[in-house]
């Protein structure tokens, strides 16, 4: 390796920011099958929501029961037949029952229990403006989203799945000031002794729902009943690419699981994952999109079967667990759990095995979760994730500190032989095999070793990216403000204030190390921090915050480091 060295750290970040722009791309244009379109046009909406998942031992669906109506404060709720609910768009349509805690807004379908809408209180859409973030919804056929959890059963047996009737007491449940808890019951009874209870939890705070389905069964015989949960989602790819202001764009949409060892994305278009049919312990399965995510979390210590099906853009994933019975005169109870809102680590974490997974640090977690709990940290000291993003930087900085030290000296040695390599390079101009020898002994010499210098800056580029991940997936920094014009660290800058910054320190970098002998080369180099800059222009300004006061301690360190050099050569000399 030769003089070159720092640059190749530009080139791979440089590489890097290049690749981010082609994935957005691939994401955006890749070209759909026209059948598969023609296929989805004429196909009906929400397909797969008439379909009940099977347990592990191959419960069939059962029957819905027949219309049911509850007398309440507010009037009579009457639910449609559960027959001519045969598609997600029928079961949007039913009466619902309104829930309003102090996180969540949410529609709970009297057909099936199913939750149809989820908006999150503290979360807008575009920051400075009043909608607010939205999950599960009936919006659109096009953009439907469904949770659902049930029982099914026997095949031809009446049980309360997402087909069936419920009835509630009231229309409308709301957490009160100071109150921690909010139960929700739905009622179902089979009109022969056997009476189902589905019942929600909420908690005050939290995006976890507790959700538990006790059967009360007074009839003569075993009742037998499989509980299931069911995420239903049409997931059409949005557009959108690094040179537009979106900060989605990156971001991995979809089915993922976590199957008791391992997490794992699933695509709706391979053969394998749309055909999926597994037994797990000790698992989940997940919507992801951007910043939030739906998850399903079934009991600890409980064989589950995780199943998927797709059509086109919508997907219907499935957690089930095995056929049991219920004694006659008997009750038993059925829970899991669901996490509906954003990814917060510090609720994901207890809320399921390795739930925070589904913030998507990619293969770098093991290296972007210190980094997020230390951004974290210096958050809760300064209250300020600008502040948080300079100070782990500046630790970070530190840590290399002995790294940075040895590539800084190993560069101010180089840049002081350039003199030196001039003229061997003049000397044996036509001769590259004495050239090479000419200078490694100058080097063997002077003991200066070039790949000392490129060894640090490349161990340093995964914590690089690793960043990166954490301030792209991090819900916590969307929308945070940092100070004067930048007010979303999430977003790019609006000004473009911080990229300039960067490509001026980045210049001052490029000065500071040996000059390149090809003046080709040089050339290029010198239009780098031009290239990286506009590149960077597009990336979340947290990003380009980092990047700035890294490459800014970075000179400043060089700087000390050349100036020292240069003083013990005068001294030499």
């Amino acid at each position: 390796m030769t003089t070159n060295y720092p640059r190749y750290a530009l080139w791979i970040v440089l590489g890097f920011a290049l690749w981010l722009n082609y994935e957005a791309w691939v994401k955006d244009y890749t070209a759909v099958d026209a059948a598969a379109t023609v296929a989805a046009a004429h196909a009906p909406v929400g397909g797969l929501a008439a379909e009940i998942p099977q347990s592990e031992n191959g419960s069939a669906p059962g029957a819905a029961s027949g219309p049911a109506t509850a007398t309440t404060a507010a009037g009579t709720i009457t639910a449609a037949p559960a027959t001519a609910l045969s598609t997600a768009a029928s079961v949007a349509a039913a009466p619902a029952v309104h829930v309003h805690t102090d996180v969540l807004d949410l529609d709970i379908s009297l057909t099936g229990g199913t939750i149809t809408q989820a908006d999150l209180n503290a979360y807008t859409r575009i920051k400075g403006q009043a909608l607010r973030v939205r999950l599960e919804n009936h919006d659109s056929p096009e953009t439907l989203y469904l949770l659902q959890v049930a029982l099914t059963g026997p095949a031809g047996a009446a049980r309360p799945n997402q087909l069936a009737t419920f009835t509630a007491d009231r229309t409308d449940f709301a957490m009160a000031p100071g109150q921690d808890e909010l139960r929700v019951p739905l009622h179902w009874t089979d009109g022969h002794g056997v009476e189902v209870v589905k019942e929600f939890v909420f908690r005050r705070g939290s995006y976890a729902i507790n959700v538990t389905q006790t059967v009360n069964n007074q009839s003569t015989m075993p009742w037998a009943v499989a509980p299931y949960a069911q995420i239903l989602r049409d997931d059409p790819p949005t557009h959108s690419s690094i040179f537009n202001a979106n900060p989605e764009r990156f971001a991995t949409r979809g089915p993922a699981i976590w199957d008791g060892a391992k997490y794992r994305k699933l695509k709706i278009t391979d053969d394998d994952d749309r055909h999926l049919n597994i037994q797990v312990k000790n698992g989940w399965i997940a919507a992801l999109q951007h910043h939030f995510v739906t998850a399903v979390v079934p009991p600890a210590g409980v064989d589950y079967r995780f199943t998927m099906n797709s059509r086109d853009t919508e997907y219907a994933m499935a957690a089930s667990a095995p056929l049991t019975e219920v004694p006659a005169g008997a009750s038993q109870s059925y829970s899991l759990t669901l996490f509906v809102g954003p990814k917060l680590q510090s609720q994901l974490a207890v809320t399921g095995p390795e739930l925070q997974r589904v913030t998507d640090f990619g293969h770098l977690f093991v290296i972007a979760q210190p980094l997020f709990k230390a951004l974290s940290w210096a958050h809760k000291v300064t209250g300020n994730w600008g502040v948080a993003i300079l100070l782990v930087t500046c630790l970070l900085k530190l840590i290399f500190y002995p790294l940075s030290e040895a590539s800084g000296k190993s560069m101010a040695k180089m840049r002081a032989l350039q003199p030196r390599i001039k003229n061997i390079q003049e000397q044996y101009k036509n001769d590259k095999e004495k050239l090479g020898r000419a200078t490694m002994e100058l080097y063997q010499r002077e003991k200066v070793n070039p790949v000392s210098g490129c060894l640090p800056m490349v161990i340093q580029i995964p914590v690089f990216f690793a960043f990166y991940w954490v301030l792209v997936e991090s819900v916590e920094m969307r929308q945070a403000p940092f100070a004067l014009w930048l007010n979303d660290l999430s977003s790019p800058d609006p000004y473009y204030i911080l990229p300039a910054l960067m490509a001026g320190a980045m210049f001052l970098q490029q000065r500071m190390a040996p000059a390149s002998p090809d003046p080709m080369q040089a050339k290029v180099m010198m239009f780098m921090p031009l290239a990286m800059s506009v590149l960077f222009a597009f990336l979340p300004s947290g990003l380009v915050l980092y990047y700035v006061t890294n490459t800014g301690l970075g000179v400043l360190q060089q700087w000390n480091i050349n100036r020292r050099i240069q003083a013990a050569t005068a001294r030499k000399s």
